[in-house]
């Protein structure tokens, strides 16, 4: 077996309670253990902005995590925040420093949830801050079933890298846990796959070797795709 390659992960950040009387960091274990499955290195990384390019430095990709929180508006022109949104503004700092980072050197992101809004962002993109309140007649992307087992489908657009990845299927069944989601994917970028009623649900910049962003939880595993997201990734990981 080849080396595996060094891939980070984006850490969520908590408040004191729970578990610590201190601030702490956070992620769900199938993060890892799906890039792990897939060859890949996994290590977390904390948040400090100063450090991003010191992190890359020892990394072969970057994967952005989702999390219950939001990407400040103000950082993609989308004015004042809705009632909804929930800042973290450390995290969100250390992302986004990370992941322009990651994109000048060309080395592979791979965005989650949250983690691919992020990485709309990078690409110049904007969101949408509530889709409730703007896109008329959509669904529960806010899925009440547990997150292990899949709240709608998506349409892979043909000729895209996810739908390369996937093996050219045309529709998977995803999970969803989303109130936001991109608006416009930015200068270069594309979409790369929409929910039934309209809203994006994945975004790809053909101009970078690799990077690319899900809205739904591929490490949950609810197709038979989601694995091969990971696959591909830790692939490009490898070049």
């Amino acid at each position: 077996m080849s080396k595996r390659p060094v891939i980070g992960l984006t850490l969520d950040a908590e408040e004191p309670g729970g578990y610590s009387k201190l601030p702490w960091y956070a992620l769900r274990k199938n993060y890892f253990t799906a890039l792990a499955e897939a060859g890949a290195l996994p290590i977390a990384l904390p948040h400090d902005p100063d450090l991003a390019a010191d992190y890359l430095d020892r990394l072969d990709g970057l994967l952005v995590t989702g999390g219950a929180f939001d990407v400040d508006p103000a950082l993609y022109g989308g004015g004042p925040a809705h009632s909804t949104v929930k800042l973290k503004y450390g995290r969100t700092a250390f992302e986004l420093a990370a992941t322009r980072e990651a994109l000048r050197r060309d080395m592979p992101v791979l965005g989650i949830c949250g983690g691919q809004q992020l990485l709309a962002v990078a690409f110049g993109g904007t969101l949408i801050q509530h889709i409730p309140d703007s896109v008329e007649g959509a669904l529960q992307h806010e899925q009440p079933n547990p997150r292990t087992e899949p709240g709608h489908e998506v349409s892979v657009a043909p000729g895209t890298l996810l739908s390369r990845v996937v093996g050219g299927r045309g529709r998977i069944a995803v999970n969803s846990a989303h109130h936001q989601a991109v608006d416009r994917p930015g200068e270069g970028a594309v979409v790369n796959a929409v929910a039934p009623d309209g809203v994006v649900e994945g975004v790809e910049h053909p101009g970078y070797r690799f990077a690319l962003g899900v809205q739904w939880h591929p490490e949950y595993a609810v197709d038979e795709a989601d694995p091969l997201i990971f696959r591909a990734f830790v692939s490009a990981c490898r070049r």
